[in-house]
């Protein structure tokens, strides 16, 4: 693969510094920025839809550049993303800095580089004569559990010639990623009654009960690591459960009359989630609620689902994988975090890859920053696929 022309590489710098510039850290809108790619699009004469959330503070922006009824490929970014509040940051995080042949800032490598680098083909694009469409999309609410882009996907799905190939831009160092794992979160809630610790038996003990739960978590994470399913290629080769965080208590002389915990199950594409949180729910109110019930009616345990978003499978032997490929021919595995790959597989039924400039062990740090080298690697990789679009 030829270099990419250095105005192009400035031009996606450029383009990198202003989408930096907007704090879109998920508690935030994100119309700023999208509105700023609406309007740079409509400058070259793109048009773009906006799926607004319910509060109309943020939206996903979807653009087709080429020719309409024919399959094409799906560039896809989120615009979020994690807080940037460490005092450890040595310049300002929502402004790109560059060192030592790095660019620094929140959300450089996580995952605006790859946003800036579809962008800044935008020129190239609508200039060549292309025979299948580019579609690209950015979406929000990813960093808090890929919660924004189902309504972009679920127009993708439903029109007469959804894309062929979503190419996911996570920071991958430019590398082929072909399966991501999903996530299923919960949050629960145990309630037991308060009294002095001095009378504790004649209470209910919401963190004990807890704790009791908790363990019943452990145990099917050991299950998972001893018996599978397995598959060797991810970084982790099982599924894996555990509790994320927890809270409960008043003081040290009053039996807790409430607790409340997180866990998460981080599953492989095919292992059956709902399934297992089903299972472990019933084994809970059948035996602990039951217990702390039969010793005070009003107790018990509760259940509230987070977010969940799917896994993403292997889709090297579908027809439209060639694109990619025929560029990069390697395949590097799959991995353990998460995406909105599976989002757009499960839900789109769209087959996807990841494979961004930038590197995930950069993601959600101070001082998080993406390699030069690596907006040029993604630039050529562009450029390559815009040459099999136009010689499709």
């Amino acid at each position: 693969m030829s270099k990419p022309n250095m105005s192009r590489l400035h031009h996606a710098i450029d383009l990198l510094g202003k989408l930096v510039a907007f704090d879109t850290t998920s508690k935030n809108s994100n119309l700023g920025l999208i509105h700023f790619v609406r309007d740079y699009l409509a400058e070259y004469g793109v048009e773009s839809t906006l799926f607004h959330d319910e509060t109309g503070q943020k939206a996903n922006l979807l653009a087709t550049i080429g020719p309409k009824g024919v399959p094409g490929i799906a560039l896809s970014g989120h615009t979020d993303v994690v807080p940037a509040l460490e005092t450890t940051w040595i310049s300002p995080a929502f402004e790109l800095t560059e060192r030592d042949g790095k660019l620094f800032g929140r959300g450089s490598a996580d995952m605006k580089g790859f946003s800036a680098c579809a962008l800044a083909m935008i020129p190239e694009l609508v200039k060549r004569d292309l025979e299948i469409p580019f579609h690209l999309c950015l979406s929000y609410d990813e960093e808090v559990g890929c919660i924004g882009v189902g309504s972009m996907v679920d127009h993708l799905a439903k029109m007469d010639t959804p894309p062929r190939l979503a190419v996911i831009g996570e920071p991958t160092n430019m590398k082929v990623i072909n399966g991501q794992k999903g996530k299923y979160s919960m949050r629960v809630s145990v309630t037991g009654t308060a009294g002095h610790s001095s009378f504790a038996p004649d209470h209910v003990n919401a963190i004990e009960y807890a704790a009791r739960a908790i363990n019943l978590i452990a145990d099917k994470a050991r299950e998972f690591e001893e018996n599978g399913p397995f598959d060797a290629d991810f970084t982790v080769p099982h599924s894996t459960m555990l509790t994320t965080t927890i809270s409960g208590g008043t003081a040290t002389n009053v039996t807790p009359e409430y607790c409340e915990f997180t866990f998460e199950i981080r599953h492989l594409p095919d292992h059956d989630a709902e399934a297992v949180i089903a299972d472990l729910q019933k084994t809970i109110m059948d035996t602990l609620d039951a217990e702390m019930k039969a010793k005070a009616e009003d107790t018990g345990f509760t259940f509230e689902k987070i977010f969940s978003y799917p896994g993403m499978g292997d889709c090297t032997d579908a027809e439209a994988f060639s694109y990619v490929s025929n560029i990069i021919p390697e395949i590097s595995g799959k991995v353990s975090y998460g995406s909105e790959g599976g989002v757009f597989e499960k839900q789109g039924n769209i087959p996807s890859i990841i494979c961004g400039p930038g590197s995930i062990e950069q993601a959600h740090k101070p001082n998080e920053f993406i390699e030069i080298s690596q907006i040029e690697e993604c630039l050529d990789f562009l450029d390559a696929l815009t040459d099999q679009a136009a010689a499709a």
